[in-house]
């Protein structure tokens, strides 16, 4: 009988394959540094497990701070070891991000964080004078004994939430994805009938164990399949996209998987010349997904990686999200992207007709289902769509997360779906529009202004939060945030009103005369010293990078009143890219 937890899936391989190698990690991308094999992660998550038990409870959610490296898969295993939830986040960076960090925190009643003695030291004075992070016990991993500790499995079984997922929310506020055993079981059966994969399969990730991606094929699909990989930092790759191919090359990889932007880099980055050192012929699966998929990056990938051997057949377009745990769907192997050429204008209404010599668009299939079951279904009257129409993509299957953590009303609209034509039901509401053509799912768009950057998911409303913040000539709830494609890139725009007292005034002095800037006072009340616009732009790009891990492309600063807005004064986001794309703005600095 097969595993039903991953507690159990772990102990099973520590049992009867105890010396073989699992985990490798890179310390510098090229570097063999630390190793782990089962019986070493068994005895090192049994270890942990102790401690937790003694100063926590069945259940806790502990949250795991940790740079890339092999000290973060010890926390997380012995965190189920200990029957509790582990929660991945993304360490704070000299006290950066520290409000997210708070907001998953507090959203999850965290008891325990798990994190390095460096990162334990960075945050300790934030920390300490956060309010309710004082109940949250602190255990710097590497200060405990490695020695061989008694384990009693405990009472979980599928059922099980086996770890919070966090994704932002549109509120600002995170919201934590219940992915239970069951959900996480099935989902990597899943990924591993349709890539095929195998205790002879060798993988190669740089991908952030923080995010579901980088945590499912970097960290608990090696153990659930029983294969090897190697593991290195993102910086190694982003500083040096060619490791991650020598790494392919020099371990004989036959698995790996990144989002768009990663495959446009090494393109970008890796020479003819330095193309010479590379053999991907090895390489049977290169998984694509976390964005939306583009047949020029496909393409351009095979053409310049054909002279190291790369195979066309290996690409693999996905779609998936973390309230379905990851995948939905994936290329089959030794099958080359699908691509499907379109009419533009019927798309636009929802239509899939074929091109026939007007404006067409190509849109890239992202792969075939295996457990979990889609159905397209009109995202306002909610009937099921006929064959040849756009509409929502509504996830069902065993692989569908139990909701979000303490988000009863939310969890109940995006995964208590019906359909109002048949009734069926319940399905997970992606909020992403597309279509299925003769088994090929192709998505088109998004519902939701969700906005990824490389991989990662954002909500606008988190960054507009975080513009208005920067400064007080910026209007609240006045502020737009999308993305904009240059240069085959999704590249980050926003837009934020300013202050009627803020725009300039040619009739006004200009800073630098003391008088007239105390005048200036004086006339704009308690407002700051006269506004530097270019001040303003510097702080909004600081403050999104700071919090978002993004570069800003442009910030538009435009006049009171103007930013499109529905009657009820919600932000038209759609409406504002369209005006920036067109140029109408009514901008006084950019």
């Amino acid at each position: 009988m097969s595993p039903s937890t991953l507690v159990d899936l772990l102990h099973s391989r520590a049992t009867q394959q105890p010396d073989d190698p699992v985990y490798t990690f890179l310390s510098d991308g090229e570097t063999e540094k630390d190793a782990l094999t089962y019986a070493q992660l068994d005895r090192k998550a049994r270890v942990l497990a102790k401690w937790l038990r003694a100063n926590a409870s069945f259940g806790d959610r502990v949250v795991l701070l940790y740079p890339p490296g092999l000290e973060f898969i010890v926390a997380f295993f012995g965190s189920l070891y200990a029957g509790m939830i582990p929660v991945p986040a993304f360490p704070p960076r000299n006290n950066r991000n520290m409000d997210r960090l708070v907001a998953i925190m507090q959203d999850a009643n965290a008891t325990v964080a798990l994190m390095t003695e460096p990162i334990r030291g960075m945050i300790a004075a934030s920390y300490a004078e956060t309010p309710g992070l004082d109940k949250v016990l602190c255990l710097a991993t590497e200060t405990l004994e490695d020695e061989d500790a008694a384990w009693e499995r405990p009472e979980i079984d599928g059922e099980t939430i086996c770890f919070l997922q966090y994704t932002s929310g549109s509120t600002g506020i995170p919201k934590g994805v219940m992915v239970s055993h069951r959900n996480l079981m099935t989902n990597m059966e899943d990924i591993a009938t349709g890539l095929e994969l195998s205790e002879k399969t060798v993988s190669v990730s740089w991908l952030p164990f923080y995010h579901d991606m980088g945590l499912i094929y970097g960290v608990l699909l090696p153990v659930h399949t029983g294969f090897r990989v190697y593991l290195m930092a993102p910086i190694a790759f982003l500083q040096r996209p060619i490791r991650w191919l020598k790494a392919i090359t020099r371990f004989r990889g036959t698995l790996t998987s990144a989002p768009n932007f990663a495959y446009d880099l090494c393109v970008r980055k890796v020479t003819p010349e330095m193309r010479e050192t590379l053999d991907l012929s090895c390489l049977a699966s290169a998984a694509n997904g976390a964005e939306p998929l583009r047949r020029e990056t496909l393409e351009n990938f095979a053409a310049h990686f054909a002279p190291a051997g790369f195979q066309r057949s290996a690409l693999r377009p996905c779609y998936g999200l973390a309230e379905g745990t990851l995948k939905v769907s994936v290329a089959p192997v030794a099958r080359p992207p699908i691509y499907l050429e379109v009419d533009a204008e019927a798309l636009e209404q929802h239509r899939v007709v074929p091109a026939n010599g007007g404006e067409s668009r190509l849109i890239v299939g992202s792969g075939v289902t295996l457990r979990a079951g889609v159905t397209i279904v009109h995202p306002e009257t909610r009937r099921v769509c006929a064959p040849d129409e756009v509409g929502e993509i509504w996830v069902s299957g065993d692989a569908v997360a139990k909701g979000y953590w303490n988000r009863p009303e939310e969890s109940e609209r995006t995964f208590g779906a019906m359909t109002s034509d048949t009734g069926e039901g319940p399905f997970l509401r992606t909020g992403d529009l597309g279509f299925v053509h003769e088994g090929e799912l192709f998505v088109t768009g998004r519902i939701k202004d969700l906005i990824i950057i490389r991989g990662r998911n954002h909500y606008p409303q988190d960054i507009e939060r975080t513009i208005e913040a920067c400064h007080p000539s910026l209007r609240q709830g006045c502020s737009a945030s999308f993305s904009v494609e240059v240069g085959g890139e999704e590249r980050l725009v926003v837009v934020a009103e300013v202050e009627r007292r803020h725009q300039p005034d040619r009739s006004q002095p200009t800073p630098g005369n003391a008088q007239a800037m105390e005048e200036r006072m004086d006339h704009f009340e308690l407002a700051p010293a006269p506004l530097n616009q270019k001040d303003v732009l510097d702080l909004i790009r600081q403050a999104v990078a700071d919090q978002f891990e993004v570069m800003v492309h442009d910030v538009v600063l435009i006049k009171a009143t103007t930013i499109p807005k529905t009657s009820s004064g919600k932000i038209q986001r759609q409406s504002c890219r369209a005006a920036y794309l067109a140029g109408r703005l009514e901008a006084v600095n950019r």
